[in-house]
């Protein structure tokens, strides 16, 4: 059996969204404050041991209102039918599948309510909502007057301190097929269902050498406690047994010999003549406690050389932090078989794996993370299998491009359409339904691609979609220089910009994923003039129409699509939704116009490569000429290091103009203050 999908509701930004878990590790990416941390926090909450609490802060901001409204509602005497549907609650519904041929379905078995023998899903709900009955308390003294903006900060305040006191938790058993049919469980059969393991993101794994850092040592205490309750292995109870009984040892020792040093050390009481203190006697007592022992004074070593150990700290923070998440792992499968009664379910959150790891180990981790389970498994010696279900939340495209599109869900925080300014709420996207539409062939080349750049677009706000080497290389100089000449203009240079070399062949396959990840982009690539379709490559004074791929695609209503068809297209026609397509066109009114970049950027600094010519197209043969003696990487290393005294081609800066002028939302509060300082563009000189 295995969590298939979890509903969040009301919960921070996590408003209102759904979650599908792959079988064995889910990744989860996206850009900063999408609500990725919410997810494992929101998890712990509910999931956890302990007492299962939240704040008023721990709502959704879409939801403040509903408190507002039904508040109204009791001042207006309604019933409580009416009030406490009004009233906010913060939700998460668990849908698992369990294996139809099991017969015995164990701490499962008591949240299957439903009748259909078709059926092999269980829904449970659990809702942290208003305590029965708790309506007159919750809302007592808060009904007088109206909720004017400084009412609204009071009535708030107070509901701050009331939350925790009158919500708490049910846990309910409902049919998948009828909503209606529910059944209340407690909280101690959700315990025995699902366990939990969180590693954080903040793992205590201090960069310091000048005091030993003892992190490591520290998860020994964790393994000993689990080793030595009841339903331990024996392996593991035989280790215990035997560590308990080296202590005893050596506290018999302290009791006989010790205590009796320690003790004339001590001064009698009789000496100080006090009335009433001759007849006490004070003695000393040595109590060694084992768990103290692992926890503050064992210390995790390593072999160094002539002898000399060397401490935890004087490793490498990756190494240091792959054996955390290691050890931790070993903890949570230990735990899991110390169970009196196994959990049909475990889920692992790991935040941010990457942290201090090379490109290359992040990409082991991820790939190797379900075959540490299977070792962990057979090292048991009775080979049980571990149910485990890993969600993995990152900021590595690493991570991410090496996982493959059926297990990412990309996390998007947005505005909510609308609503009041600052009311904004996370979607999840599922990679796996988002590219349905995608032939099989296209997803293994998008899948391929960004496993082998390592591109960043599960992180980024925009996108530039180069034809090669040159465009990819000079890019950010034509961005400085835009800039620099307009310092009021947008600043691309400020926002998450990713920049993909893709060739015009390949551009049109990534629009679907562009659109999905709702990506601004620019796709940057060149007309590819020939004389007739199929043929040979030439001048565009000289062709008929174009080889390229991706232009063929974004014009594909365009039947025969011919150079004069894509020459006369206006700025309005290359923008589709979210993205807009560049290409080359003519610098002046009937000037010439080039057919590759390193044409265009000839023509457009004619005098600095003593191109000359009578007409337009004398001029777009000479700087084809030219064009051809140089290579290309050379000719782009040059002007983009050596030479910065050119300008660039019209097409790329009107394309780069459109992307740098709409900039998205801030995604972090502290942005705000900067985005609001960039005004609007209403026109730059060429760079």
């Amino acid at each position: 059996m295995r969590i298939h999908k979890a509903t969040i509701k009301n919960f921070r930004l996590l408003a209102d969204v759904d979650l599908v878990l792959e079988e064995k590790a889910t990744v989860i990416v996206g850009r900063n404050n999408s609500g990725k941390t919410s997810l494992s926090e929101v998890m712990r909450r509910f999931l956890d041991e302990g007492p299962t609490t939240f704040q008023l802060e721990d709502f959704s901001s879409a939801c403040y209102d509903g408190f507002c409204k039904a508040r109204d509602a009791v001042k207006n005497g309604d019933p409580e039918i009416i009030v406490r549907p009004l009233l906010p609650m913060i939700e998460l519904t668990l849908v698992c599948r369990y294996d139809p041929t099991v017969t015995d379905l164990g701490p499962l078995a008591p949240f299957v309510i439903d009748l259909d023998p078709d059926c092999f899903e269980a829904s449970i709900v659990l809702r942290y909502e208003l305590r029965d009955g708790a309506i007159k308390s919750f809302f007592e003294g808060l009904t007088d007057g109206e909720i004017d903006a400084d009412g609204r900060l009071v009535f708030f305040r107070k509901l701050r301190d009331r939350i925790p006191a009158c919500y708490a938790l049910r846990v309910i058993a409902q049919d998948p097929n009828d909503t209606s049919n529910q059944r209340e469980l407690g909280q101690s059969q959700l315990r025995h269902l699902v366990r939990t393991g969180f590693i954080n993101a903040q793992r205590g794994l201090d960069d310091v050498t000048t005091r030993e850092s003892d992190v490591l040592a520290k998860i020994l205490e964790t393994l000993f406690a689990t080793a030595t309750s009841p339903t331990a292995d024996t392996a593991d109870r035989l280790i215990a047994d035997a560590l308990t009984t080296a202590v005893s040892d050596i506290q018999v020792q302290i009791d006989s010999n010790f205590s009796g040093q320690l003790k004339t050390l001590m001064p009698t009481l009789q000496s100080f003549g006090y009335p009433g203190l001759g007849g006490q006697e004070l003695r000393t007592e040595t109590t060694l406690n084992i768990k103290s022992l692992l926890s503050n004074f064992t210390k995790v070593r390593y072999a160094g050389y002539g002898g000399v150990s060397l401490p935890e700290s004087y490793n490498g923070l990756g190494v240091r932090n792959l054996i955390f998440i290691l050890l931790q792992l070993v903890g949570f499968y230990r735990a899991y078989r110390a169970e009196a009664t196994s959990p049909g379910m475990h889920v692992v959150f790991i935040e941010e794996p990457e942290a201090h790891l090379h490109p290359q180990m992040q990409e082991v981790f991820i790939r190797q993370l379900d075959k540490i389970a299977q070792e962990l498994s057979k090292a048991s010696g009775d080979n049980v299998s571990w149910p485990v279900q890993f969600v993995v939340s990152t900021h590595s495209s690493h991570i991410a491009n090496a996982a493959g599109f059926e297990c990412i869900r990309y996390f998007l925080g947005s505005d909510v359409p609308g609503a009041e300014a600052g009311i904004r709420q996370a979607r999840i996207k599922d990679l796996r339904q988002g590219l349905a539409g995608t032939t099989a062939s296209d997803r293994k080349f998008l899948h391929q691609y960004l496993t082998l750049t390592r591109c960043d677009l599960f992180f980024a706000d925009k996108a530039i979609l180069v034809e090669g080497l040159s465009e990819r290389l000079l890019l950010p100089i034509i961005i400085g220089k835009l800039e620099a000449m307009d310092p009021k203009c947008p600043k691309l240079s400020t926002q998450y910009l990713t920049v993909l070399e893709v060739g015009g062949a390949y551009a049109h396959l990534f629009l679907p994923l562009l659109d999905f990840l709702e990506l601004r982009s620019l796709i940057i690539t060149d007309i590819d003039s020939v004389k007739v379709a199929g043929g040979a490559a030439c001048a565009v004074h000289e062709g008929t129409t174009t080889s390229n791929a991706c232009l063929k695609a974004w014009f594909s209503s365009d039947t025969p699509l011919t150079l004069a068809v894509l020459s006369s297209k206006a700025d309005a026609d290359k923008i589709k939704g979210r993205n807009r397509v560049a290409y080359q066109c003519a610098e002046t009114l009937d000037g010439p116009c080039g057919r590759t970049f390193e044409d265009a950027f000839i023509l457009a600094n004619a005098a600095a490569f003593s191109i000359t010519g009578s007409t337009a197209n004398e001029l777009a043969t000479a700087a084809r000429e030219k064009a051809s003696s140089f290579k290309k990487s050379e000719f782009a290393l040059k002007h983009a290091i050596e030479d910065h005294t050119w300008i660039a081609p019209r097409y790329i800066i009107d394309g780069v103009r459109w992307l740098a002028n709409d900039l998205p939302p801030p995604q972090d509060p502290a942005l705000a203050l900067a985005v609001a300082a960039i005004p609007s563009n209403t026109g730059a000189p060429n760079a």
